[in-house]
Formats: structure tokens, C-alpha cells, sequence
């Protein structure tokens, strides 16, 4: 009895903490049951291929062990695709407040925060491409073959992992100010003609004229952008599932 206990609560853990992290479904529009009834729905699915647990004992030290690394785990997993679409808010955050959208924010459901309007915008449309690729559908693939490669045990994530982490999310600036980059540097040119308008027609109101321009480029800008920015985000998909894969020893 204990044995079938662990070989259900184990797997558990794992794929509940990944679907606490995961993007879509950790939305505070998701509810919470709704992300019980997945973890519940998943692992009763994986449950008849998992090898023999390792530790079928749910009242010892060994188990708390256990159950932190399964969470680490799963929380891993999750987060490393978490990094994909905080790039496109990072970015959305550049392009609004070049623009003058700073001030229009709004909730990210998300991240549970105040982000720009373009940020949400960028969000949008990476939600239904992500979700358009089947992304969710490989998740949950990757998830049950990672039972098969890093079985519920004593061994968890490794050291060098946790810093493939930390390196990886230093991807999530460097990504953002790329996919920025382009209207950013549009909307300064813009303003340094503005600038040096302003000092040649002192009389001329700047805030009246500037802001305008400055808004109606930038939302032409990330129309023409807008297919270049979603391809990008799709290139940064596979090598997210690769990380993934690396951490799950497959």
C-alpha cells in the first residue's frame, strides 16, 4: 500500500510544482483547482509507466529529501520556460517606455505585477503561438519521459544545474534588449529630431507635437515587427526544451 502511495505521491509533487510554474496554466486566471485536477490528471497517466520508487517510505527523512528535490524539480522545469516570455515583457517594457506608454500599465495575470500594455500585448500573442505549437503538449511529454530519466529518488538537480539557471536567466536581458532594439533605436532618432526641431522653433510645443509621433510610430513599428519578434521567440523554444531535457538527465 505504501509502495503504490509513493509511486503516485512522488510523481505528484513533481508535476504539480510544474504546473505552479509553468506559464498559462501558474495565471492567476488558471484556477486553482483546474491546475489540481491537470497534476491529478497527468500522473494518474504516467503513473503505469514509472520505474519502482526508490523511497516508499513517506515517514522518514529520506522523504523530505525526497520531496524537496521532486518540487525543485519540477519548480525548475517551469521556470526555465518562464525565462522564454519574461524576455518579450523586458522587451515590452523598453519599447513602451521609449514611446511614452510608461504610465498605461496594467496586472500581468501572470507575474501578479504592473506591466506596460505592450508587454501584454507581446504576451498575448507568445501565449496563443506557444500554445498554437503544441508548446504545452511537449511539456507535458518532457515531463513524463523525465520520470523515465531522473526517476523519484535521492538524486535530484546537481550543482552545475542550478547555475546552468542562473546563466540561463541572464539570457532574459540580453534577449530582451534584442528583440527592443529595433523600435528603440527608431524612437530615438525620432526624438533627437524632435530635440533639435524644438531648438530651432523655440515656440514650437514639443509635448504636443512629440508625443503623437512618437506614439503613432511606435505602434506602426511593432506591427512591422511583430511577425520578427513571435520568430524569434519560436528559435528560443528549442533550445528551452534542450535545457530542459539537460536537466532531466535525457
Amino acid at each position: 500500500m505504501l509502495e503504490w502511495v509513493a509511486r503516485f505521491f512522488w510523481p505528484f509533487l513533481r508535476i504539480g510544482a510544474f504546473f505552479v510554474a509553468m506559464p498559462i496554466f501558474n495565471s492567476r486566471s488558471v484556477p486553482l483547482r483546474v491546475r489540481l485536477i491537470l497534476a491529478l490528471a497527468v500522473t494518474l497517466a504516467v503513473m503505469p509507466s514509472l520505474p519502482p520508487v526508490a523511497e516508499s517510505d513517506l515517514l522518514n527523512l529520506a522523504a523530505v529529501l525526497v520531496a524537496v528535490r521532486e518540487l525543485v524539480i519540477g519548480i525548475a522545469m517551469g521556470f526555465v520556460l518562464q525565462l522564454a516570455f519574461a524576455a518579450l515583457v523586458f522587451a515590452g517594457q523598453n519599447i513602451a517606455y521609449s514611446m511614452g506608454l510608461g504610465f498605461a500599465a496594467m496586472i500581468d495575470p501572470q507575474l501578479g505585477v504592473q506591466v506596460p500594455l505592450v508587454s501584454q500585448l507581446y504576451l498575448l500573442f507568445a501565449t496563443l503561438f506557444f500554445l498554437g505549437l503544441d508548446g504545452h503538449l511537449v511539456m507535458i511529454d518532457m515531463l513524463a519521459a523525465g520520470f523515465q530519466t531522473l526517476p523519484p529518488g535521492l538524486e535530484g538537480l546537481a550543482r552545475e544545474d542550478l547555475w546552468t539557471l542562473v546563466r540561463w536567466s541572464s539570457g532574459v536581458f540580453s534577449g530582451g534588449v534584442l528583440l527592443s532594439l529595433p523600435i528603440v533605436i527608431a524612437l530615438l532618432f525620432v526624438n533627437m529630431a524632435l530635440g533639435i526641431a524644438t531648438r530651432a522653433a523655440p515656440q514650437l510645443n514639443i509635448f504636443s507635437v512629440g508625443f503623437p509621433i512618437t506614439l503613432l510610430l511606435g505602434l506602426a513599428l511593432i506591427w512591422l515587427t511583430l511577425p520578427a519578434i513571435l520568430q524569434r521567440f519560436a528559435d528560443t523554444l528549442p533550445a528551452t526544451y534542450e535545457l530542459i531535457l539537460k536537466l532531466l538527465r535525457a
